[in-house]
């Protein structure tokens, strides 16, 4: 750990909601914290904008409240493909359907309450023997946070860039004005793409389009979902369209010396899960408690292990995503047991994850149904 006196403990590279988290997490410790970003508020990114009901939970942990109209409850997740439909409600309270620019502004309001240093505009250029460099000079911190998303700079700087992804995916995200006809969100499944369906606000519904292989427009994409082009082919758009990807980006370590990384640019597997935001607030606070400890070592473990059960349920959602068979007959089988969709979410919400499957036969039968089906 290093132990230079000037500048703050932490100076954090990105100002998005990992960085923000970091910094709020670091004035609820009473550390100092500088945040820089080469961007001006509001920021708006590619993002599916649905936070998971743990990710609500700690939104609250970060004393981050929504005014009235902020956000749109959601109670679970439905899953629309191969002519069914599967939904289950979260047992753990509702997510929070909010647009990014409404999230970026309630973390920045709090962080600057709370005292954290938030510089816009400027542009970090490197890394410097106590810091960083900036198009403004260096600044200085004790350790710099990597928050700056899935193709960090601070990531390739500090050497921890993994290898080339293994997969080519990408996503884009358009907002259309229309009144949400569910509580859920809704994942539309097609062959080689699915869609996200996530109510923000009472006249706007976000829809988020992941794809393989070739790159692609909204407009051609969103003709692979009959059902859903019908709802909103004929409604307002509300906002650009915003693309990003390849989505998989990789990570050797998530420390280095005076560096650690956290949210998207310490790894990033696939928006499929719509968990990216619960982790990097996991990670926020994993990152300040083990700095507080005097050990980053203790936040390489803590992240591996906030990870690793999101990580799988990506993984085996791609599965789904890459085998129609599969799919189908996994589909079916929560369509025909809503109780198991239900467990489903469950075991996807819970840290514990897999754990859960040992002795809950449901769990087991979900388990079940998707080795059949692979072998089937």
């Amino acid at each position: 750990m290093p132990t230079r006196a000037d500048g703050p403990d932490l100076v954090v590279v990105g100002g998005g909601p990992a960085g923000l988290a970091v910094a709020v997490n670091a004035r609820l410790a009473g550390l100092g914290v500088t945040v820089l970003d080469r961007r001006q508020p509001p920021v708006d990114v590619a993002c599916g904008e649905g936070v998971m009901p743990e990710g609500v939970a700690a939104l609250l942990r970060l004393g981050v409240h929504l005014g009235p109209g902020g956000a749109m409850p959601f109670r679970g997740i439905r899953f629309v493909g191969d002519g069914v439909s599967a939904e289950g409600t979260f047992p753990s309270g509702d997510g929070l359907g909010i647009r990014r620019t409404t999230l970026h502004g309630a973390l920045a309001e709090r962080a600057g309450a709370l005292g954290a240093e938030l510089r816009w505009g400027v542009k970090v250029t490197g890394l410097a023997p106590h810091g960083l460099e900036t198009d403004g000079g260096v600044v200085s911190g004790r350790l710099v946070v990597g928050a700056d998303g899935r193709v960090s700079n601070v990531r390739k700087w500090a050497g921890l860039d993994g290898l080339p992804a293994r997969r080519r995916r990408f996503g884009v995200r358009r907002h259309v004005d229309v009144e949400p006809w569910t509580d859920r969100v809704e994942v539309y499944w097609a062959d080689g793409a699915e869609a996200y369906v996530t109510p923000v606000g009472p006249r706007c519904v976000g829809v988020a389009l992941l794809w393989s292989s070739e790159r692609a427009d909204f407009d051609r994409l969103i003709t692979r979902f009959p059902g859903l082009h019908e709802r909103i082919h004929r409604a307002a758009v509300l906002s650009d369209d915003r693309g990003a990807g390849p989505l998989e980006q990789r990570a050797r370590d998530v420390v280095a010396g005076p560096v650690a990384l956290v949210g998207d640019a310490s790894g990033y597997v696939d928006a499929i899960s719509g968990e990216g935001l619960g982790l990097a607030f996991r990670q926020a606070e994993a990152l300040v408690a083990a700095y507080r400890q005097g050990d980053l070592a203790a936040y390489r473990e803590a992240h591996r292990r906030i990870a690793r059960h999101p990580s799988r349920m990506t993984r085996l959602l791609l599965l789904l995503s890459d085998h129609p068979r599969l799919r189908r007959r996994v589909l079916r089988r929560l369509a025909e047991q809503p109780d198991l969709m239900t467990r489903f979410l469950a075991i996807k919400a819970a840290p514990g994850g897999p754990r859960l499957m040992g002795r809950d036969g449901l769990a087991r039968l979900a388990w079940a149904t998707v080795v059949e089906g692979r072998h089937g």
